[in-house]
């Protein structure tokens, strides 16, 4: 939400910005973060001395500063300004996924896309931004998929959902890729924000964002926080989005009992969609603090991240003291942080309490935060999942996951070309299952603190061999002991 504070702010800081000359245009982009200090409006800031390309307020705590000089400079001119608290660099975050194709594969896909262009074969349809359908009307029969489900069946949803289906006052959001928000079996679940009147052009409910029906897009700044997944040939070659939050979505919750496709653990509450992740796989911290602040302030219980930062950058994580300060806010709030533990170096996973690079933010020190591992369907850790007594909660299924894709399809493959591939496997896989459960339990009983749902959570979780000594429950995510607990 952006007070009234901020907007005098941000009028304050568009009078800073000056425009940029093509020699400034030429030179590398320094892009900070700057923490106010208290009772500090961004007006006071020096940033006037420098070339800045852009200035946002992200926040009542955060300004992002974009501008035309070395960040060694920037620093030197920040430090001393007692208007200012911290300054950081806007630390790039990205997908955790594991679909990691091996440079053989990539050679025969780009052989066969190389054939594809001299054909000039069809490039698949884009779709960019679809309007927001209605609410479908309700309707009831068994999902012919949920039997592919394997996780699904393990956690033992089927028998909590005899209990309950979650309430549709509960919120889940998903920050991730984005959503396919026409799916046929997301569409019925959709969060529908209750105080903004669609298509009038207008901030209804006075939060900063127009027309903000079922959430936001912080990566093209519109209310269209669409799913753009790449084609698999792209996928191959140069990586990127493959229908991420889309796979994500399904499994916290995919509309149950309606005869099409599957079912998400918490089948009948509400999906909040947040996209700050593009196309090509990746996000700033600037986005993510923003999508936080507000699945926080617009109602969800629960958030699913599958996303962080592991392995390449120790100080986007370590250092990375803005999304601390988001994660922090979400605590005060009492909303749920269900968190990707990690999938380790090149694939391999590795414990996060001693690595020098564990992944954030999963391994931040929150009390808020569930961490979540990947088990397969013999209970086993994927050989990419990051584990850790201290740092990792839980684990769930997320080795070859069945769950929504976009378009309105269902797979449990990522890449599926000419014989050649690759399973939805990763933490950020295992993690909208545990979303899910929190949803369902919450939904159960409303009345309790997010610190009983958690402890209900870890507590009803099943003991299994890999997780012992490698996680604080020493098991895994268990739904028909959990609506029990």
């Amino acid at each position: 939400m952006i007070s009234k504070l901020s907007r005098s702010v941000i009028a304050a800081a568009l009078l800073i910005v000056s425009s940029s000359t093509a020699l400034a245009q030429k030179k590398q982009t320094t892009d900070l973060l700057i923490k106010l200090a208290p009772g500090t409006a961004a007006s006071a800031l020096s940033i006037g001395m420098f070339r800045s390309s852009s200035v946002e307020v992200l926040n009542d705590q955060w300004v992002r500063v974009q501008a035309h000089e070395k960040k060694s400079v920037l620093f030197d001119l920040l430090k001393n300004d007692p208007s200012i608290e911290y300054v950081q660099p806007n630390y790039p975050i990205r997908l955790l996924e594991d679909y990691r194709p091996t440079d053989s594969l990539r050679r025969v896909a780009m052989a066969r896309y190389a054939a594809k262009l001299a054909a000039k074969a069809p490039a698949p349809p884009k779709i960019d931004n679809p309007e927001i359908p209605n609410a479908p009307t309700n309707r009831a029969g068994v999902d012919p998929d949920l039997g592919k489900q394997w996780g699904m069946l393990d956690i033992g949803a089927a028998e909590a959902w005899r209990v309950t289906l979650g309430s549709p006052d509960m919120i889940v959001a998903v920050i991730d890729t984005g959503v396919d928000y026409t799916h046929e079996d997301l569409l019925p679940n959709l969060w529908r924000n209750p105080k903004e009147i669609p298509g009038n052009g207008i901030d209804d409910d006075n939060n900063g964002y127009i027309d903000d029906v079922i959430g936001w897009d912080f990566v093209s700044n519109d209310n269209k926080p669409y799913d753009l997944a790449v084609d698999q040939f792209q996928l191959l070659i140069g990586g990127g989005n493959p229908g991420h939050g889309t796979h994500c979505a399904g499994n916290v919750a995919a509309r149950g009992g309606n005869s099409l496709g599957i079912a998400g653990v918490a089948p009948n509450v509400k999906i909040m969609s947040l996209r700050f992740i593009s196309d090509k796989g990746g996000g700033t911290t600037a986005d993510a603090i923003k999508s936080i602040r507000y699945a926080v302030d617009n109602g969800a219980k629960v958030m699913s991240n599958s996303w962080g930062s592991e392995g390449e950058d120790p100080a986007a994580g370590e250092e990375n003291r803005a999304l601390r300060d988001a994660v922090q806010y979400a605590q005060d709030k009492g909303v749920l942080f269900i968190a990707a533990a990690g999938n380790g170096h090149k694939g391999k996973g590795y414990d996060n309490d001693s690595d020098p690079a564990p992944a954030y933010p999963a391994s931040y020190d929150h009390d808020i935060i569930i961490s979540v591992a990947a088990l397969d369907v013999k209970d086993q850790l994927g050989s990419f999942s990051n584990w850790g007594l201290t740092k990792v909660d839980i684990g769930a299924p997320g080795v070859n996951v069945y769950s929504t894709t976009v378009g309105s399809l269902y797979s449990d493959k990522v890449i599926d070309v000419g014989g050649f591939e690759v399973t939805w496997d990763g933490t950020s896989m295992a993690t909208p299952h545990v979303a899910g459960a929190a949803a369902l339990y919450w939904s159960l009983h409303p009345n309790k603190t997010w610190q009983e749902v958690k402890a209900a959570i870890l507590g009803s979780s099943k003991k299994i061999n890999s997780l012992s000594g490698k996680s604080v429950s020493g098991g895994k995510l268990d739904v028909r002991a959990l609506i029990k607990y």
